[in-house]
């Protein structure tokens, strides 16, 4: 007997054509709202949320009492869990390690535009004005990184290569050394590593622990020299705080890719701040970026269908 796959998504979505490579037996039905998936839902053992959040996630699951296996195309998952999924037996996977390399090298970027004021060098450029500077050397400056998972780890490799000195927090501690970070300390030391850090840089998912994690307490304790870069989720930081940060010269600046709304208000202040670098949260859509999460998700289904354990596996109760 075969498998029934639900895709949440466009079913013009070029990407999704990959799905045509599945074994003969395998049912993929595609659609964008619960009425796509009436017919089929109740015999459904997989979904996969390619481009879906909990509004849409959500009906249909509950249309599809047989489903065991949800896999998510993003590494977040926030958007999707809800309390009767989290509670179920369901087994939810990500795309965890495909965006890491993308995203370090956009914090990577930031700390050398911030270093090296790209922005001054620009605007003197299009002024048609000569005008030399001294600019910062990276190397020694410390970087401290809030969420040590997949992606904070690859922040810190190319941290090391720079030469800078790596600092961490992160709820789970390894007893071991770690290859990257000088320390890595537990979420309420947190204030010894941002007093510390010339580059902060929030790669941590969004939880109920996390949420509002940095808020005004935390950006008075960083140096005033110091950029804050956030790739993780909006609203790991306050954001009105970090506003009022960046008016007040608390911090130096800030890079960010992600918001506590998105698309973000045409009338919001970032736009116009002159310390802010904004990445309308795409910092990771490099060429291929897609094809790669497929590559993911085909590889588990494989799995899946050969009863093998599956990779990627998120705790649903910690939210990562």
């Amino acid at each position: 007997m075969g498998v029934t796959l639900l895709v949440l998504g466009d079913p013009a979505e070029p990407t999704l054509r990959r799905l045509g490579s599945l074994p003969a037996d395998v049912e993929v039905v595609i659609g964008a709202d619960p009425a796509a998936f009436r017919d089929r839902a109740a015999d459904a053992e997989v979904i996969l949320s390619w481009s879906a959040n909990r509004h849409l996630l959500e009906p249909v699951w509950r249309m599809a009492p047989r489903v065991r296996w949800i896999h998510s195309r993003a590494a977040g998952v926030d958007d999707l869990l809800f309390p009767e999924l989290v509670a179920s037996p369901v087994v939810l996977t990500n795309s965890r390690g495909v965006f890491s390399p993308a995203l370090a090298e956009f914090v990577t970027a930031a700390v050398l535009f911030f270093a090296k004021d790209f922005r001054r060098m620009l605007a003197s450029q299009v002024a048609r004005r000569w005008d030399p500077f001294d600019v910062e050397e990276v190397r020694g400056k410390v970087m401290g990184i809030v969420g040590y998972g997949d992606i904070g780890r690859a922040c810190a490799a190319q941290a090391r290569a720079l030469g800078l000195r790596v600092l961490a927090v992160r709820r789970r501690l390894d007893t071991g050394a770690d290859p990257f970070a000088e320390r890595v300390v537990a979420p309420d030391q947190r204030l010894e590593v941002l007093a510390a850090s010339d580059y902060v840089v929030v790669a941590a998912p969004l939880t109920p622990e996390t949420r509002g994690l940095l808020g005004e307490r935390e950006l008075r304790a960083m140096k005033p020299t110091a950029v804050l870069v956030n790739v993780g989720r909006g609203p790991v930081v306050e954001e009105k705080a970090l506003v009022r940060a960046l008016e007040a010269g608390w911090i130096r600046g800030a890079a960010l890719d992600v918001f506590e709304r998105e698309p973000l208000p045409p009338e919001h202040p970032f736009y116009t701040l002159p310390n802010v670098l904004l990445s309308p949260h795409c910092a990771d859509h490099t060429a291929g970026w897609l094809d790669r999460a497929m590559d993911v998700f085909l590889d588990n289904f494989a799995r899946f269908l050969r009863g093998e354990p599956l990779l990627n596996v998120v705790d649903k109760k910690r939210g990562y």
